[in-house]
């Protein structure tokens, strides 16, 4: 079955937001004199946690903070170290290969579309895409469950096999996996010691597997 469509997972795959986003959290625990638990902190990347490690931020120190204020602050820290990311080594050129070839380009991802749509505008990738596929806050929908992936299957008329997922969290490998989907993991600074087994290949950046070369493995002997 040939295939003829790319799906990307967006948060720490098309860009790495998760190294900001950790640095975020980790600079706010140090102010307070405390140690971001990464055991912890790495178990939602890729998906909708409900660890809130603002409530676990307020148990170590032993009393209510000021919310807002601080999440506006760390918010706002994170997303400068995020606008200094572009896309990740490899993608455009992923990307401008499903262009030339005629595959469609899908993001598959558990955060919101508003997320995605302020950064594909800032790297001006808004346009092209066949489908973005989001959880939009609801956790039943967020991966591991294979529920985005079948959706995106559907939305662009596909059968699993004609498909190729890439992925940077053990979450993401076990939504796609589910989904019945060959998964690319591609692990970023904070995924990398995660254990992404799950996956049909791994490799430490696609820039090192141009996509010719992983569509020459599903073309028939």
């Amino acid at each position: 079955m040939p295939i003829r469509a790319f799906l990307f997972d967006f948060d720490g795959l098309l860009v790495d937001t998760e190294t900001p986003s950790l640095a975020g959290w980790q600079r706010l625990y140090l102010e307070h004199g405390q140690h971001l638990p990464l055991d912890r902190w790495t178990q939602g990347v890729g998906t909708r946690d409900t660890w809130d490690p603002m409530a676990h931020l307020e148990e170590l120190v032993g009393t209510r903070l000021e919310r807002e204020a601080l999440d506006e602050r760390r918010a706002a820290h994170e997303l400068t170290l995020i606008e200094a990311e572009g896309l990740r080594p490899g993608i455009g050129n992923y990307l401008e290969t499903a262009r030339r070839l005629g595959l469609a380009r899908a993001i598959v991802s558990s955060s919101t579309r508003a997320w995605i749509d302020l950064h594909l505008r800032r790297l001006e990738e808004a346009v092209g895409w066949d489908a973005i596929v989001t959880a939009e806050d609801d956790d039943g929908r967020a991966k591991p469950a294979p529920t985005l992936y079948l959706e995106a299957l559907e939305l662009l008329g596909l059968e699993p096999g004609e498909a190729i997922a890439f992925e940077d969290s053990p979450n993401g490998v076990a939504a796609a996996r589910a989904a019945g989907i060959f998964v690319v993991a591609v692990p970023n600074a904070v995924t990398r010691d995660l254990g992404l087994a799950g996956a049909d290949l791994l490799v430490e950046s696609l820039a090192e597997l141009p996509p010719e070369e992983l569509l020459a493995r599903f073309e028939p002997a």
